[in-house]
């Protein structure tokens, strides 16, 4: 679709609402090696969720208590290491440092280097092709071909009594921490809450309890995976509470002290078994809902009350035309910057080859992986990596299945640390004798994975995965191991 005229400065090619790494790569790719002009409109920082509350101060956070935990356990260093705890504050300056003190003009000038104009404000379609900004200076812009929408998701706190009042830490508090609470609880047991249990425990938190709702931990894996990382936090301490639930929160005393910092007194939980508990803050990892709230979609016909449904060239469902597109959390499909990202290339693709009227037959213009060969790590103690489906999984989609199990116990896991356990599994189509799923438990491990989700993806055989020689000493020797209980 193409707009009629108006102000030169407000008229580009492309146009994305969200300056986070999805966003970035759809406008890149969409203008790559061509005349076409892009524009990202933030109303926060360029570089989004990842870069300054999620994936990199996380990871900041979580990486020197995994150095601490190796050097600990291991001969000719662990009595060096073994009456020190890691340093606070230059754990947090490091992180402060991946994050460039929430800084975004390095993110700035690298969109501006390729050829992508950045607009501050909040940004709402208000027809095809036409999005409003408000900010600073309001703006009028028009896109000659696409708009493309990868605002992400926000934290979605549960409408509990009392628990909105007591302003309890979210995901971006926790990742930028300026206080260790001394006590403190999470509700959830998922990914972030895991992790967040995880760095917490190392800074120094000393009662730590996690109120998880269901059964297990990271409920979407396979058991043994949850079963090894809530067996770690026990021994760290940390106390798990299964099948419970909130009832109400109070924080008599309570204040907005900035992110990162004790919103005031102590807050009393009252949990739905009748028990009760104080912490001295209360972090709530109960999931993300999209942020399409205040895009103006109903401008334009499409629902905002949820994700945004796409195909899979990115284009949202139910719009008239191939012009407005999604990509990253905000899509509901996977909620993985790496997945966002490879989605925003799809999507610059696809944009760049309806301008130029190539046809979109190639794989490259699909964004395929989505569909059961999602690689995920959780950077816990132990790790766990994961792509593809879970045997359960599998089975709900109709798969008839083997898996492949053992214990991670090789030379090269020997090396690497003394007390190295872990756990590895394959999910085996029996129809095609493919693997559709694979998962890894235990230290670094997630250097294992790229070659499983290359195996998942390229529906490798497992008799042409037996030519694939693990190099030894190296805990990827776990392959042939795994692939050794198979001829067995």
């Amino acid at each position: 679709m193409t707009i009629g005229a108006g102000s030169e400065s407000d008229v580009f090619d492309v146009i994305v609402l969200g300056g986070g790494p999805a966003g970035e790569n759809a406008a890149d790719y969409a203008i790559a090696g061509s005349d076409r002009t892009a524009v990202l409109v933030e109303h926060e920082l360029v570089g989004g969720e990842c870069s300054y509350w999620a994936c990199m101060p996380s990871k900041a956070l979580l990486r020197p208590g995994q150095v601490l935990g190796a050097a600990r356990h291991m001969p000719g260093v662990a009595a060096k290491v073994a009456a020190h705890g890691v340093d606070v504050a230059d754990v947090l300056a490091r992180r402060d440092a991946f994050t460039s003190g929430r800084d975004d003009a390095a993110q700035v000038e690298w969109a501006r280097g390729a050829g992508i104009d950045v607009v501050r404000g909040h940004g709402r379609l208000s027809g095809p092709c036409e999005v409003t900004v408000d900010g600073p200076q309001p703006r009028r812009l028009r896109a000659r071909h696409a708009v493309v929408v990868a605002t992400g998701t926000t934290a979605a706190v549960p409408d509990l009594p009392g628990l909105r009042a007591a302003r309890p830490w979210t995901s971006r508090d926790a990742t930028n921490l300026q206080q260790v609470p001394r006590r403190a609880a999470i509700v959830g047991g998922g990914v972030v809450a895991c992790e967040v249990a995880t760095w917490l425990r190392e800074l120094g938190t000393e009662d730590l309890t996690m109120l998880v709702r269901g059964e297990r931990l990271l409920a979407r894996t396979e058991p043994f995976a949850g079963d090894a990382v809530a067996a770690a936090l026990r021994e760290h301490g940390v106390r798990l509470r299964f099948g419970t639930t909130v009832a109400e929160v109070s924080r008599p005393d309570v204040a907005d002290t900035g992110v990162g910092r004790l919103h005031g007194g102590p807050v009393r939980l009252r949990l739905d078994d009748g028990g009760d508990l104080e912490v001295d803050e209360l972090i709530v990892a109960t999931g993300r809902r999209p942020a399409t709230a205040d895009l103006g979609l109903d401008a334009v016909g499409v629902a905002g009350d949820g994700p945004l449904r796409t195909d899979d060239h990115m284009t949202v469902d139910g719009t008239d035309g191939r012009w407005l597109y999604a990509v990253g959390d905000v899509t509901g499909r996977t909620a993985l910057t790496h997945m966002g990202k490879y989605q925003g290339r799809v999507c610059g693709d696809v944009i760049a080859a309806r301008a130029e009227g190539r046809d979109l037959d190639a794989p490259r213009y699909r964004a395929s992986a989505d569909h059961g060969q999602v690689p995920q790590v959780v950077f816990t103690v132990p790790e766990v990596a994961a792509v593809g489906r879970t045997a359960a999984g599998a089975r709900a989609d109709g798969l008839d299945v083997e898996v492949l199990e053992v214990d991670i116990a090789v030379a090269g896991s020997a090396l690497a640390r003394d007390d190295f356990t872990g756990r590895a599994a394959l999910v085996v189509d029996r129809a095609t004798d493919t693997v559709v799923g694979a998962t890894f438990v235990g230290t670094d491990v997630a250097e294992l994975l790229h070659a499983a989700t290359v195996a998942v993806v390229g529906a490798v055989p497992l008799e042409t995965l037996w030519h694939a020689v693990p190099a030894y000493p190296t805990v990827g020797e776990v392959w042939l191991r795994l692939l050794e209980s198979r001829r067995r």
